[in-house]
């Protein structure tokens, strides 16, 4: 590794037992208040996709939102807020999908982006996949072609790569 590259994962903090016993937490919080990791993580999660055209970034809620927006202005590409049900103030389109147990639903403004736009989409965690499924979903229903998905973690042994067969996705960081 090049002394120009940051080993990423070393931002990520473990935490045991969060949210509930169990479970292996990766606390991106670290990451975020380092400025020069954080700039790196963007880098990296918009890399692939420079010179792609890609007109717009998508991001669900909340932590989705701090990558996504970094990532839409380092590709000079519009942002697309995907929140829960009932947050967004003007007419929308909704996606219910499925979740591990039981269902969730998304939502986007119908006039978020022109038909047949590029859009990347940006999250900070893949896990079981079912979410940006259901946001990849919701942009095409408006009318987007999704050019690739961008990840900075993911936890391989829960699959969600399946998922989003079909799509170009990229993981920076691997567990």
């Amino acid at each position: 590794m090049s002394k120009d590259r940051i080993e990423l994962k070393k931002y990520i903090r473990e935490v045991a037992d969060w949210p509930k016993k169990g479970i292996l937490f990766r606390d991106i919080t670290p990451l975020l208040a380092e400025p020069k990791a954080f700039q790196a993580a963007i880098n990296a999660l918009a890399a692939d996709f420079a010179g792609a055209g890609i007109q717009y970034v998508g991001a669900v809620e909340a932590r989705g939102f701090i990558f996504g927006s970094a990532v839409a202005e380092k590709l000079n590409a519009g942002f697309i807020p995907i929140r829960k049900k009932g947050k967004l103030p003007f007419k929308t389109v909704s996606i219910t999908y499925d979740l591990e147990y039981g269902t969730d639903t998304l939502e986007v403004h119908r006039d978020a982006i022109t038909a047949g736009a590029k859009v990347l989409m940006v999250d900070d965690l893949l896990a079981t996949g079912g979410t940006m499924a259901g946001a990849c979903k919701l942009i095409e229903k408006i009318g987007g072609q999704v050019a690739g998905i961008s990840f900075l973690i993911e936890l391989t042994e829960l699959g969600g790569i399946k998922k989003l067969a079909g799509y170009k996705v990229k993981s920076i960081i691997r567990y």
